[in-house]
């Protein structure tokens, strides 16, 4: 049996939330429901909260604004769920640090394995085993996978989203092997690669603008073109 997972959905349409919500429950996970920021505040505030299933439209504060509030405090999986096509939203959520991003109308079983497979990835993060190597890289980087920390030359640990440190993650082990961008992404968000996905040009981005010394000139994350990336070092 898979284990009860403690899944956030914020959404003010009062269908829609409870619809997902009894299917979430079906699958056997525990679902809290969220019509606005202050409810979702007040749910989390609880600490025990694996996944939020966040929508962009919301009345006053918008999802994305709560996605800010989101990552200034915890790692929590976050999955933004909207109505909206357009590109743009997408990649601001993962600028943000979204770690997924849905369009309705969606196909409820493809999300649910989306949902679980994040929830399992946050949950598998609280419990690190601490035999995993730390990863030294550049002129003092370092790359604590256990704890999943990054921490700079002169001592400043850097935050990063779950996503870009299971995509830096992936690139350092495999230094000097080219990674294909879908298996980056399958490694990131555990599941195929769409040719339009943008999702891992995006997080390169963020993560050249957090190691490299001069991000329009990367040496670290070296782009090898029509195929994907390679870690320099």
């Amino acid at each position: 049996m898979n284990p009860t997972r403690h899944m956030l959905v914020v959404e003010d349409d009062p269908v829609g939330r409870q619809t997902l919500a009894a299917y979430l429950r079906k699958e056997g996970h525990r679902v809290s429901e969220a019509a606005n920021g202050d409810d979702m505040r007040r749910l989390f505030a609880r600490g025990d909260v694996d996944l939020v299933l966040l929508d962009i439209n919301l009345p006053g504060e918008d999802g994305l604004s709560l996605l800010r509030e989101l990552r200034r405090q915890s790692e929590v999986g976050v999955i933004m769920v909207t109505a909206r096509h357009d590109a743009v939203d997408r990649i601001v959520a993962l600028e943000l640090g979204a770690d997924d991003y849905v369009t309705k109308p969606y196909n409820m079983r493809e999300l649910l394995p989306r949902a679980k497979n994040l929830a399992r990835r946050v949950v598998a993060a609280r419990l690190h085993t601490p035999d995993e190597p730390k990863k030294t890289f550049g002129d003092g980087w370092t790359l604590d996978i256990p704890h999943w920390t990054l921490t700079s030359p002169s001592g400043e640990e850097l935050r990063l989203t779950r996503a870009e440190f299971e995509l830096l993650a992936t690139l350092v082990v495999n230094r000097g092997r080219v990674c294909t961008r879908d298996s980056l992404i399958d490694h990131v968000s555990h599941r195929g690669g769409d040719p339009l996905d943008r999702t891992i040009d995006v997080l390169i981005g963020r993560l050249r603008r957090k190691i490299e010394v001069d991000p329009s000139q990367p040496r670290r994350i070296v782009t090898v073109h029509g195929v994907g990336y390679v870690f320099a070092g």
